[in-house]
C-alpha cells in the first residue's frame, strides 16, 4: 500500500488531483509490472478520506516514465470525460523545461518535423518532409539560462506526439541530459531524463475556472542549480 507522503500533490478537490510525478513513476502499467501512479493515488485517497471499497482514478494524459512533472488525474468518471475532451481538443496549456547538452543556434525557435514511431524500439524518428505513417510535430522553445555544461530550455508544444520533445530536440543536436535513447552521452544515475512538465493550465471540469499549477523541479543538484 503506497503511503501518502510518496505523492507530491499540487492541486486537489472533489473532482481533480494534480501530482508532481517523479521520474521513477509510471502513469500506465507496462511489462515491468511496477505499481502505477494511479495505484498510488488510489491508496492515498483511500487512506486520506478513509474510503471503503474501490476508489476512482482516471488517467487523463501521460508523461514518459523517465520524465517528471505535473500530471492531472480525474477523481470521477464525469471529470475524466470532460478533461479527456479538453486534452483531445488541445484546450490546455503545457510548458516543459529541458536541460540539454548543447545550446541551440538561436535563443528562440520553432521546430517542425514529421515524426514516425517505431513500435518495436518504442522510439520516434524525425524527418523534414512527410513520409508514410508520420505525423506533423510542432514545438516552440526558448533558451532560459546556461551553466558550464548544460542549458535550460522552455518548451511549448503545439502538437502532442510520441516522444516529441525528446525526438525534435535530439534532431537539432540539443539532446536532453540522460536521454540515451535519443543520443545522450550517458544515462542519469536514477534512470531519469532531464525533461520536466513545469506548468499545466486547464479548465476545471465542473466549475470551468482556470486551474494553473507549477511543478517544482526534481530535488537534485543540477536541477536545483537552474531552478
Amino acid at each position: 500500500m503506497a503511503m501518502a507522503e510518496e505523492l507530491e500533490v499540487l492541486y486537489e478537490d472533489n473532482h481533480v488531483i494534480v501530482i508532481n510525478k517523479r521520474a521513477s513513476d509510471i502513469v500506465q502499467g507496462d511489462k515491468t509490472g511496477d505499481e502505477t501512479l494511479p495505484d498510488k493515488i488510489k491508496a492515498y485517497l483511500k487512506k486520506k478520506y478513509n474510503k471503503p471499497g474501490n476508489v476512482f482514478c482516471g488517467v487523463v494524459h501521460r508523461l514518459d516514465r523517465p520524465t517528471s512533472g505535473a500530471v492531472v488525474f480525474a477523481k470521477t468518471s464525469k471529470a475524466l470525460e470532460r478533461l479527456n475532451a479538453q486534452f483531445r481538443e488541445k484546450e490546455t496549456d503545457k510548458i516543459y523545461w529541458a536541460l540539454v547538452e548543447q545550446k541551440p543556434a538561436t535563443d528562440r525557435g520553432d521546430l517542425t518535423h514529421f515524426l514516425k514511431k517505431n513500435e518495436k524500439q518504442n522510439k520516434s524518428y524525425a524527418t523534414a518532409v512527410e513520409v508514410q505513417g508520420s505525423k506533423k510535430a510542432i514545438l516552440h522553445y526558448t533558451w532560459l539560462k546556461s551553466s558550464e555544461r548544460y542549458h535550460l530550455l522552455e518548451i511549448v508544444l503545439e502538437t502532442g506526439r510520441h516522444h516529441q520533445i525528446r525526438c525534435q530536440l535530439g534532431q537539432i543536436g540539443c539532446i536532453i541530459k540522460g536521454d540515451v535513447k535519443y543520443g545522450a552521452r550517458r544515462p542519469n544515475t536514477d534512470g531519469s531524463i532531464c525533461l520536466h512538465a513545469r506548468e499545466l493550465t486547464f479548465h476545471h471540469p465542473t466549475t470551468k475556472e482556470t486551474i494553473h499549477v507549477v511543478a517544482p523541479t526534481p530535488e537534485d543538484a543540477l536541477w536545483t542549480a537552474f531552478a
